[in-house]
């Protein structure tokens, strides 16, 4: 066996993760800014759905597409492009007030960029994903300990954007907000610019399909076909349409009624401060807990956590549940990316990640539909049962899927 002599340096995987931090930092003020923006105008939780479907419903189409373009035109490339149109589309919003004058920022032209905006967004992330396994290697990491990594600075993110996007939104405004966005998708745009791994340029092209839709069909056979990945899609779509309306709106609708934007901040970084310990605490707990476990302890706290915040019960109540919901689920991304780092070959990376995450985004604009009436009619105590209940039922069954039990079987 040829040793391996390739230089061991943490720079390139720094250099991943701090484009993950500032690019989920600027998603992660988008969710509050959006949805306030919208709920300032009309207070209804039927249009805040309509943005939120916006920023989810392109989800679909364009995480396959993104998929298939990190492994035809490299992954360094696709997620520079990515974020430049991800920044070009949350600038639009300032410029469109200073050029036109606040009004014309109406919900159909918010709900146009959030589309746009999710339209790119899914390229950078899978371009970020799919240079792991190189960067952990580079650094002497193993692939669990630089997915921990990922989805604590992932998380992070999370904490630092909502919570910069609520305070922003009070001293600044929700409009000029969006500047603060641009930026951080530029710092991302600036890390990536200067990264230099094996692996992230254009492929060679004797490894592709022919063309983009039969990259994408191959994408989709592969998962098809491998029961552990089909099962998890399965899994996460169904989890993702019943948690994406609680964030999404119905949350932004109970503070925007009680005009408390700080306080949504503050529930989404509980979120993400729970999240990124999770995450970070799966790298040690791996060793000592089995994936499948972690699973199914995530997706039943969610349906518990869910049922009590139906009841809405006072602020610190509510801040520990969503820090709790998060520790659990932290674990969760890290074990998907593992799966699909190690099940799928190199040359077909991008395209079984993407498909995989197509599939999760696949039930949230489902989940929305029924979010935003639902609330408007019924109140949002009805609303939360009405995704809660489902959840827990998810979490029980999941216990009798044989699939997960690959989760911890060892792969080449």
């Amino acid at each position: 066996m040829t040793p391996d002599t390739t230089p061991r340096s943490r720079t390139p995987l720094l250099l991943i993760l701090f484009a993950a931090l500032m690019a989920g930092a600027g998603n992660g003020i988008s969710i509050v800014a959006f949805p306030w923006l919208v709920l300032q105008r009309t207070g209804s939780a039927l249009d805040a759905s309509i943005v939120a479907m916006a920023g989810t419903l392109p989800l679909l189409a364009a995480t396959l597409i993104a998929g298939a373009a990190v492994d035809f035109l490299g992954r360094r490339r696709v997620s520079m492009i990515s974020d430049a149109l991800s920044a070009l589309s949350v600038a639009a919003v300032p410029v469109i007030a200073l050029v036109f004058g606040a009004d014309a920022v109406n919900v159909a032209v918010l709900a146009a960029l959030a589309a746009l905006g999710a339209f790119f967004d899914p390229a950078g992330m899978t371009a970020r994903e799919t240079m792991l396994p190189e960067a952990a290697h580079r650094a002497g990491w193993t692939l669990d300990r630089a997915n921990s990594f990922f989805e604590a600075v992932f998380n992070l993110a999370y904490i630092v954007g909502p919570g910069i996007g609520g305070l922003l939104i009070a001293t600044l405004g929700g409009i000029d907000t969006m500047w603060v966005t641009a930026g951080a998708f530029v710092l991302s745009i600036a890390a990536i610019a200067v990264l230099r791994l094996e692996g992230t340029a254009r492929p060679d092209p004797s490894t592709m399909s022919d063309g983009v839709w039969a990259g994408i069909l191959e994408g989709l056979r592969f998962v098809w076909n491998n029961k552990v990945l089909r099962t998890l899609a399965f899994v996460d779509l169904a989890a993702t349409g019943l948690y994406m309306p609680m964030e999404s709106v119905l949350f932004p609708k109970y503070f925007t009624d009680r005009d408390e934007p700080a306080q949504l901040g503050w529930v989404l970084m509980a979120l993400s401060i729970g999240g990124l310990l999770g995450a970070l605490g799966f790298a040690v707990l791996s060793k000592y807990l089995k994936r499948r476990t972690v699973m199914l302890t995530a997706v039943l706290t969610l349906g518990v956590a869910m049922t009590v915040i139906a009841f809405l019960p006072p602020l610190p109540i509510i801040l520990v549940l969503c820090a709790l919901v998060g520790f659990v689920y932290g674990p969760i991304a890290p074990i998907y990316n593992y799966v699909m780092q190690t099940r799928a070959p190199q040359h077909l990376r991008g395209r079984v990640v993407g498909v995989m995450g197509s599939l999760a985004y696949a039930a949230g604009p489902l989940g929305l539909i029924l979010a935003g009436p639902l609330a408007d009619s019924a109140g949002l105590h009805v609303t939360f049962l009405a995704l809660s209940l489902p959840m827990l039922a998810l979490g029980i069954v999941s216990v009798f899927l044989p699939a997960l039990r690959e989760l911890d079987t060892p792969h080449p």
